[in-house]
């Protein structure tokens, strides 16, 4: 076959972006590259790999499926080779990649790499926010050295290390009655207009809460982005659920806004750390990942959550 890594690598970045122009522009090639490897792509697959039309971009067909399919269990294989070596050196690398549902960047991940800079010295970190789908597809194309997110969403075949539960928690317009009161019912919070959190998989989670006690409220507004949600609740657009609160001190919430725990009982996501090393991690990840824990260790319960103090004490994972 003379299709290389490289143009094998070139041909899933253009099925992840849809788009060859931006599939270019991520990898700091020429689009003649791209097409290079795509048709080099189409010559061993026996097929078209891409449909291609004007001011479309590019889907993938049916070959093109079974194509990336074998392509990023390639990728995944030829990562994973590449951090066995890292393995065997025991040290740190130049470069750490995590990838982080979006969210966190801001509500803790940045203070996070503060304190292993603080550790390890100067490395270059990529921290890369996706939706819990796009973990899931950086950790299997070995694109990432970890992920954090929640355990919701598609299953993540990784080696997962649980750091704590973030129950769910009701964020409310200071003006709002509800407001005054220590706690609040999913009854109550489905009477108002919602401002919703619209992320692959996280969407379907936040009104799963409603629809378990019979309820579907009325979604007033969507955005893809926590800081929209705090700004529209703020300006009294609605009420909104999340579950992370915020523990960098560069993101606090204004005063336009409260955040009450709910009194109903609800599933609570586990925030996770994952990796695809296993039993055999390298040095550098098992620090990154004893670094997170600590991190929730020493901030508590009442820094992240928002919950009943009777059920704080079950949220830091073991």
């Amino acid at each position: 076959m003379r299709l290389s890594l490289r143009q094998i690598r070139y041909v899933a970045e253009v099925a992840r972006l849809g788009s060859i122009q931006a599939a270019a522009r991520s990898l700091a090639i020429s689009q003649s590259s791209i097409l290079a490897a795509i048709a080099r792509a189409e010559e061993a697959a026996g097929g078209a790999v891409f449909d291609r039309r004007p001011a479309r971009g590019v889907t993938v067909t049916p070959v093109g499926e079974r194509f990336l399919h074998a392509a990023r269990g390639l990728l995944a294989a030829q990562a994973e080779f590449a951090r066995a070596i890292d393995v065997l050196a025991e040290g740190t690398p130049p470069a750490v990649r995590i990838g982080c549902f979006e969210p966190f960047g801001s509500l803790f991940m940045t203070s996070v790499v503060r304190r292993y800079l603080d550790e390890v010295g100067p490395v270059e970190v990529s921290l890369m926010g996706g939706n819990q789908s796009e973990m899931h597809d950086w950790l299997a194309a070995g694109m990432v050295d970890v992920a954090v997110a929640y355990d919701i969403g598609p299953s993540f075949a990784a080696s997962r290390t649980p750091i704590c539960g973030v129950p769910t928690h009701a964020i409310l317009p200071a003006s709002d009655p509800l407001a005054s009161l220590p706690a609040v019912r999913i009854m109550d919070l489905a009477e108002r207009p919602l401002v919703l959190l619209d992320l692959p998989h996280t969407s379907h989670f936040l009104l799963a809460v409603f629809e378990l006690y019979g309820r579907q409220p009325r979604v007033q507004m969507r955005t893809r982005t926590y800081e929209t949600v705090r700004s529209a609740v703020a300006a009294g657009l609605g009420v909104s659920v999340l579950n992370m609160r915020p523990l960098s001190s560069s993101s606090p919430d204004g005063r336009g806004l409260v955040r009450r725990p709910i009194l109903d009982e609800l599933p609570v996501p586990t925030l996770m750390v994952m990796d695809i090393y296993g039993a055999h991690k390298p040095r550098f990840v098992r620090r990154l990942i004893a670094l997170i824990q600590r991190f929730f260790a020493e901030a508590g319960p009442r820094s992240f959550a928002v919950t009943l103090p009777e059920r704080e004490s079950s949220l830091l994972r073991p």
